[in-house]
Formats: structure tokens, sequence, C-alpha cells
């Protein structure tokens, strides 16, 4: 059996319909959607799928200071929570800019919602297309994004701050 490892450790390509290894996860080759049989990376051709109502909802948490949550409405750069919201929007919609496979998508809708706890501040975003594929890109980009703002802006009066659990919470697909 041949592998192909994309990552640190190389070896060789595999054989179509042979188990190849991608960062350490093994597959078929073909299986994965975006690696071809010959296990080159590809945009998959959704042009003969049927257009479905997709939504998708992602989150992140940034932990910071207790006193740093306290002056994000003041910070010398803005407002850190209403700048954060707006770059994780705009961001969803500039997704197939960022990301070099994904397809670019007439997006319905897309929000970001922050909420503050004693020690962080946690992401919430959706995002909401009729199309061929799905927004899940789209909706843990806003989040990652909106978390990055938020630490951008926070960064000279907090060192500490990290930026965790970026995850896809839910995806639908809906018939239209």
């Amino acid at each position: 059996m041949k592998t192909r490892r994309v990552g640190p450790s190389p070896s060789a390509a595999a054989e179509p319909g042979e188990p190849t290894t991608i960062s350490g996860v093994s597959e078929t080759a073909g299986e994965l959607s975006h690696v071809d049989a010959s296990g080159d990376v590809r945009m998959v051709d959704v042009g003969a799928k049927p257009s479905s109502r997709r939504q998708a909802r992602a989150a992140a948490l940034v932990r910071m200071a207790p006193e740093t949550l306290r002056t994000l409405h003041a910070l010398p750069k803005g407002d850190a929570l209403v700048t954060a919201r707006l770059a994780g929007i705009m961001a969803a919609k500039r997704t197939a800019d960022l990301i070099p496979l994904c397809h670019p998508l007439p997006l319905t809708h897309v929000d970001v919602s922050l909420s503050l706890s004693e020690d962080a501040v946690m992401i919430e975003s959706s995002a909401s297309t009729t199309a061929q594929t799905g927004v899940e890109m789209e909706a843990l980009v806003a989040a990652s994004v909106a978390a990055l703002t938020l630490y951008d802006m926070a960064k000279a009066v907090d060192k500490g701050m990290v930026v965790e659990n970026v995850r896809l919470l839910e995806k639908t697909k809906d018939p239209v």
C-alpha cells in the first residue's frame, strides 16, 4: 500500500483507490472531496448538485483579564465589540478569497453575536445561503475573524489574551 502524507514527512503518492494519509487521517483516495484520485487538491465541481437552503453556526472564545473585558467598549482603537462584529460579517462575505478551495457563495444572511462572561467573550456566528454547497466555512471564518479583531484591538492592554475553541456548532441543509 502506497500512502501520501501532506505535512512534514514525505512519502510516495497513493494509487487510485489506495488509502491515502493526509495530516494523519487515513482515507481512500477520491473519498475526500477536495482530493482527487492521484492525491492532488482540487476545487469540487458542484455544478450538477441541486440548490438547497443551507445554514451553519460556529463559535469562538476569546479569554482575557476581567479588567480588559470591562474596557472593550472604550479602547484606544474604539469599541472592540462593535468592530469585531462588523469584521466577522465582512469576513464571511470574503471567505472564498481567504480559503483557496471554497466556492464563492451568494450569502443571504450573516450574523455575529458577542456575549461577555467574567473572563471571556463568546462569539457565535451564523451564515445562510441557497446554493449547491454549504456555508460552514463562512460561519467559521466569521467567528475566527471576529475573535482575531477583538485580540487585535485589546492586545495593547492585555498581553495574556487567548483565542480558543473555534468550532462548527451546527450545519443544516433543507430542500428549496
